[in-house]
């Protein structure tokens, strides 16, 4: 059972939608409306939504936003857009955000409910190439090595030293045949957990060769939809992309690239988790032009994984998130607390300063820490026990109490006060976290 959310401003064709889906016949949970952004990111972050349906032209917040923030939060959450104009800027910029689909109003009943249809059926299916490699474990099953002619050589540029690092690139030309062109240049590896604590393999041979290809295909699957990318095997068992944009590309603000890349290092860590029931570690570099920084960035992915140790259930490190730069040599564990403990009190004492402002996200209070989203909620929750958004509510939440029970400010005032757009958004969550409505607690 799926659950779906539904957001556009115009209350209407929320309740006519959820309507459609209610007399569907799909296998759904629970339908979820919300009229705007903002309401629609308290129920993604409180609630298990696979499901995303958003009008793209809303108030304060676009659906083209709202979706960015909800796969930072969600990255597996899937996404249908909803629009009044048939742009074909937006649909590009949706459909490369990963929307599944880019729908124009008015809407036809039959072609919406298709569209929600095929959406569902893909969730739980495993990706085409994955399912038969895990499906084929007959003897007589041969793996075909993927681009095994370019393995050798993309490997090498990772590792290959540059003198003159300042001074165009003497092999560009060369390894634009292997597609790797740029000039702007991120490396992400995906390490599998093949071997025990103490470096002992837990499979054999031809199993871990199995694992390999399906995990190459799982990242393959996922990567080839938006990006521009080489995805091919690394000497050490593990998995390397070179993720690369040309200039047009990478001159378009409308996202950051950073929390693009991180997206898609945590697509990659849960579909391999749910497909092969598998864990593994995603480490992603900073962005440089030019391709003779490509060994400079490959180090930097390889760092970042270093951390893996000292945070044994985080997933996927980006090296930015480490403050390198403040110490002489690798940090230690006492170090390492030290920073982390400074983070989440620094996070803590924006949030209570600023948890009245309308539209604050966990992206805005990273921001101010230099720190990635995901990376910021991981350290709050490890360290306080509780969920970042969790304490934003809960900031809000006990000074709307306490101003409805001293006061006798309406209840549109308060909402405007705890930083929610709307009273009927306020009153939602008022409820869903004391039980009772705020005209309730007053009586």
């Amino acid at each position: 059972m799926y659950n779906i959310l539904v957001v556009d401003d115009e209350p209407l064709i929320c309740k006519g939608l959820a309507g459609l889906l209610n007399t569907s016949g799909l296998g759904i949970g629970q339908i979820i409306t919300a009229t705007s952004g903002e309401e629609a990111l308290d129920y993604i972050r409180m609630e298990n939504i696979d499901l995303l349906i958003t009008d793209i032209q809303m108030g304060e917040m676009s659906g083209i936003e709202l979706m960015h923030q909800a796969k930072i939060v969600k990255p597996w959450v899937q996404a249908i857009i909803i629009s009044a104009h048939e742009t074909f800027q937006y649909a590009q910029m949706a459909i490369r955000l990963g929307a599944r689909d880019y729908l124009i109003k008015p809407l036809n009943s039959e072609q919406f409910l298709d569209s929600v249809r095929s959406v569902l059926l893909k969730m739980d299916k495993p990706l085409p190439r994955t399912e038969e490699a895990l499906s084929a474990g007959h003897e007589d099953f041969r793996m075909d090595e993927p681009m095994p002619e370019y393995i050798e050589p993309l490997n090498l540029l990772l590792t290959e030293t540059v003198e003159h690092p300042d001074e165009p690139y003497p092999k560009e030309e060369y390894y634009h045949s292997f597609g790797v062109v740029g000039p702007y240049f991120s490396v992400i590896k995906v390490k599998l957990a093949l071997v025990d604590g103490e470096g002992k393999s837990l499979y054999s041979d031809k199993d871990i060769k199995l694992f390999q290809y399906a995990s190459l295909n799982i990242i393959k699957e996922l990567v080839d939809q938006e990006w521009n990318a080489q995805v091919f095997y690394a000497t050490d068992r593990s998995i390397n992309l070179i993720v690369q944009w040309s200039e047009e590309e990478y001159a378009e603000q409308h996202v950051g690239r950073i929390n693009q890349l991180e997206m898609i290092g945590r697509s990659m860590h849960h579909h391999i988790a749910k497909y092969l029931k598998m864990e593994c570690t995603v480490g992603i570099s900073q962005i440089l032009k030019g391709m003779q920084f490509l060994n400079v960035l490959s180090r930097q992915a390889d760092k970042a994984m270093m951390w893996s140790g000292e945070h044994g259930d985080y997933h996927v490190f980006y090296y930015g998130d480490f403050s390198w730069h403040n110490y002489a040599q690798d940090p230690n564990a006492e170090e390492l607390t030290t920073q982390s403990n400074r983070i989440v009190e620094q996070a803590k004492t924006y949030i209570e300063e600023n948890y009245s402002q309308k539209g604050l996200t966990i992206h805005e209070v990273a921001k101010r820490n230099h720190v990635s989203p995901n990376y910021l909620s991981y350290l709050f929750k490890k360290i306080t026990g509780s969920n970042l958004w969790e304490y934003v509510v809960k900031l809000r939440m006990e000074e709307s109490r306490s101003l409805l029970l001293h006061t006798d400010l309406r209840r549109y005032e308060i909402a405007e006060r705890v930083g929610y757009e709307s009273p009927e958004h306020f009153s939602k969550i008022f409820k869903k976290y004391y039980g009772v409505s705020p005209s309730d607690l007053k009586k």
